[in-house]
C-alpha cells in the first residue's frame, strides 16, 4: 500500500523553527511524517482493547515520552490520546495550533497544565498570522474552541472502547 504520509507542508514548517528546541516545559516530539495506517490502527486496537477496531480517524504527528499521541482527527481538532488513557483537545483546528505555538505554549502544555508564563514565538506568530490570516489569536480563545470539541471526542472514544 502506497499511503502519502507527508505531513502538511505548514506543519512541518512550524515544526522546524526551533520551538521544540528551545521550549521548556514539554515532553513532546513532532515527526517527520504521519504515522502509517497500519501502525495507527494497531496503537488504536491496542489503546481501545478492541483487536477488531477499524482504523481510526486520526494522523498521528508526534508524541510524549510516555506513549501519548498528537494526532490530526478527521473532523479538523489536533487532539491528545495518552498511553493512560487520557484524551484531550489540544487545538479546533491547525490554525489554531498555530497560534498556540506562536503564544508559546506547548500541545502538551495545553494537556497537562502550564507551569509558567509563555511567551510568544516571533517566528510562530508570522506563520500563524500568513497561514490564518488573523492578526492575533488569544489562548483563551484558543482554549474555548478546543474544549467546545472535547465531548464529540469523548463519545468516539467511548464508542470504541465499549
Amino acid at each position: 500500500m502506497n499511503e502519502d504520509r507527508a505531513l502538511p507542508d505548514v506543519l512541518v514548517e512550524a515544526h522546524s523553527l526551533g520551538f521544540f528546541e528551545d521550549h521548556e516545559g514539554h515532553d513532546f516530539q513532532p515527526d517527520d511524517e504521519f504515522d502509517s495506517a497500519v501502525e495507527t490502527t494497531d496503537w488504536w486496537r491496542a489503546w481501545t482493547g478492541d483487536p477488531a477496531a477499524e482504523t481510526p480517524p486520526f494522523r498521528v504527528f508526534g508524541r510524549d515520552g510516555a506513549g501519548g499521541l498528537a494526532a490530526v482527527w478527521a473532523r479538523g481538532p489536533i487532539v491528545f490520546l495518552g498511553s493512560e488513557g487520557e484524551i484531550a483537545v489540544i487545538a479546533r483546528d491547525m490554525g489554531d495550533y498555530l497560534w498556540l505555538l506562536a503564544n508559546g505554549v506547548g500541545p502538551l502544555e495545553r494537556v497537562d497544565g502550564i507551569d509558567r508564563d509563555p511567551e510568544p514565538f516571533p517566528q510562530l506568530i508570522e506563520l500563524a498570522q500568513r497561514y490564518t490570516g488573523d492578526t492575533a489569536r488569544p489562548l483563551e480563545a484558543i482554549y474555548e474552541t478546543a474544549d467546545a470539541e472535547l465531548p464529540l471526542l469523548e463519545a468516539l472514544v467511548k464508542v470504541a472502547t465499549t
